[in-house]
């Protein structure tokens, strides 16, 4: 099994008549994932690809093609609204894979979940792949904008912050014959829906993943929360990588969460943390995949 997604699960896309929406929607649909559906406020009626029926809302396209997940390639104007379209019609997963909406918008989406059935993945983030038994593992279920063609059905589960870091760290496991069990970017943004102790905590219970990669990012304390429950209750293999070891205090680096502020979310503090948990931690991300194997005996 894998986590979050399997082949079977059924995904919409919101906001699949747009060029960005519209191309992965395409990938997807090349990977093997059941795209069920699109919405489009106003092209409800039309077809993508000549396969996909696209609707007006989120709970008609849940009602009529039986949904359960959805990725958002919605304009940040629009995002939160399209998340919580999402949540409103049951949807179990919503990938939010839209950058750059505003933080007080995400602290309004995050409040309205709460004791929600759905689970936000993102926003600002590659979203998920859980790669199949086919050719290049084509048949497993991508969702968001990973490269479908990199992923190796496997055994490794991989959480990241960064999206180019997680590309990196899958090709360095497939090119060394060692593949994923499922691929989760939570992303960059100060205020997100899943976080890495959430993700370890599922691989954790999954049966199929053996071992784990975690990539995290200098700001926040996300990486040091999810390296205290990890150093006691999780006996599967992780190795490690922290992005920012040079970045100087108070500057922004590339994601909105990736700033070290008040002494705290140190490059350093991090992999002090991820070490006395027992983690082994990359020194450099060119070695993310050796310093898992040699950590797993491998």
């Amino acid at each position: 099994m894998a986590i979050l997604i399997t082949p079977q699960t059924r995904v919409l896309i919101q906001g699949i008549t747009g060029s960005f929406g519209a191309r992965h929607a395409q990938l997807s649909l090349d990977y093997g994932t059941q795209v069920v559906a699109g919405v489009t406020p106003g092209k409800g009626g039309q077809m993508f690809a000549d396969v996909v029926p696209i609707f007006d809302t989120v709970a008609e396209a849940v009602r009529e093609t039986g949904a359960t997940a959805s990725a958002v390639f919605v304009p940040p104007a629009f995002a939160a609204d399209a998340i919580l379209e999402g949540m409103d019609a049951g949807l179990e997963l919503v990938v939010a894979i839209t950058e750059g909406i505003p933080v007080n918008d995400m602290v309004k989406v995050k409040h309205a979940m709460r004791g929600s059935k759905t689970r936000l993945v993102g926003p600002n983030c590659p979203g998920l792949v859980s790669p199949g038994d086919g050719p290049q593992s084509h048949g497993g279920c991508r969702i968001g904008i990973a490269p479908g063609y990199i992923h190796l059905r496997g055994n490794v589960g991989v959480v990241s912050r960064s999206g180019t870091l997680t590309y990196e760290a899958v090709w360095q496991l497939t090119s060394r014959g060692f593949g994923q069990s499922t691929c989760v970017g939570i992303g960059g943004d100060p205020v997100n829906g899943t976080s890495h102790l959430d993700v370890l905590k599922m691989f954790n219970d999954d049966p199929e993943t053996e071992a784990i990669v975690m990539i995290g990012e200098i700001g926040g304390t996300a990486e040091e929360e999810a390296a205290a429950w990890a150093g006691e209750h999780c006996k599967k293999p992780i190795a490690a990588f922290i992005a920012g070891t040079t970045a100087p205090p108070g500057r922004r680096m590339g994601h909105a969460g990736a700033i070290v502020s008040g002494g705290t979310g140190t490059a350093q503090g991090k992999i002090d943390a991820l070490e006395a948990a027992g983690i082994a931690v990359a020194p450099t991300p060119a070695v993310m995949a050796e310093t898992l194997l040699h950590r797993w005996g491998k």
